[in-house]
């Protein structure tokens, strides 16, 4: 897929909506920046990503708050930006590999502290201390997509073999997100969101990241979904901005899919169905309201004029 394309951000010109995020592929994003086993998560965060928002709407010394951060990403993003990061993660598997990138990042001695709690985030605010309460100034997030990712491949006899495809085990662990039906995941992110909100401070800002995906052939409209769970946790959209999964060169977007997207997109079009590669991420920001019910942004949100990501 090539479609002309004009881009607007930190190395594009004017700051706009659209995120050159995908300039390096992910591994090289993560090259020496985070401990080697990080890439058995099966759904990372581009790290672009999280310090493109880390850079715009914070400043150096704010706290950065990630709900579910898995391997931690928006956590050593923040740290290496000179911001604090916080991270919760359910699986005892990624909480280790936070703690291990956050003492990797620590060793490279960066401004920035970071600490990654174990535990459920539809319970922030009673793990977290008080003293973040009203503290935070960013959280950066996303949802899961539900049980199996793409993951990794390699060859095998009579196809490909995966690894790295799945979170939790559905049998032994039915607390986890990655296993709910779309209305209980819907219910749990509300309930996220809203322990986020006592944490950000009045015009704090939420930036989330979804996509739609299929279920069975049918379409997931998961960004009108977090947005939904957004306002009824309290807080107000702001901007809806576009994070590129893919590099843009002379104008030309270039596609970087997995070997299952190419698969399931060349299986459809052979169906006559005229599916696409999937090239970037929603970027759903919501703020947090004052007491008062009036939505006054800070400054690094409504001047526009975000640091350049480290």
């Amino acid at each position: 897929m090539a479609e002309r394309l004009s881009v607007t951000g930190p190395d594009h010109g004017p700051w706009a909506s659209v995120w050159a995020t995908a300039q390096q592929t992910q591994p090289v994003q993560r090259r020496g920046r985070y401990v080697p086993e990080s890439l058995a998560h099966p759904a990372r965060m581009l790290p672009a990503i999280a310090a493109h928002a880390i850079a715009a709407y914070t400043r150096h010394g704010d706290i950065v708050l990630d709900p579910m951060c898995g391997i931690g990403t928006t956590v050593v993003e923040a740290m290496h930006a000179g911001r604090d990061g916080v991270g919760v993660e359910y699986e005892a598997r990624w909480a280790d590999l936070a703690d291990a990138n956050i003492r990797h990042t620590l060793a490279a001695g960066v401004l920035g502290r970071g600490m990654a709690v174990r535990g459920d985030g539809t319970r922030l605010t009673a793990m977290l201390p008080q003293h973040l309460h009203g503290q935070v100034s960013l959280v950066v997030t996303s949802p899961p997509y539900g049980p199996t990712v793409h993951g990794h491949v390699r060859p095998s006899k009579g196809g490909v073999a995966k690894s790295s495809h799945t979170y939790g085990d559905p049998d032994a662990d039915r607390g986890n997100l990655a296993f709910q039906s779309q209305g209980q995941l819907v219910e749990a992110f509300t309930q996220i969101l809203r322990g986020c909100r006592v944490l950000l401070k009045p015009g704090g800002v939420a930036v989330i990241t979804a996509r739609p995906y299929r279920v069975g052939g049918d379409l997931i409209d998961l960004p009108s979904a977090v947005i939904s769970a957004g306002l009824d946790a309290g807080l107000t959209p702001v901007e809806r901005c576009v994070a590129l999964l893919a590099g843009v060169r002379d104008g030309r977007l270039i596609a970087r899919p997995s070997f299952f997207q190419l698969n399931a997109v060349r299986r459809a079009r052979q169906a006559g169905v005229p599916l696409h590669l999937i090239v970037h991420e929603d970027v759903l920001v919501l703020a947090n309201p004052h007491p008062d019910g009036q939505l006054r942004l800070p400054a690094s949100l409504s001047a526009r004029t975000p640091e350049t990501p480290s």
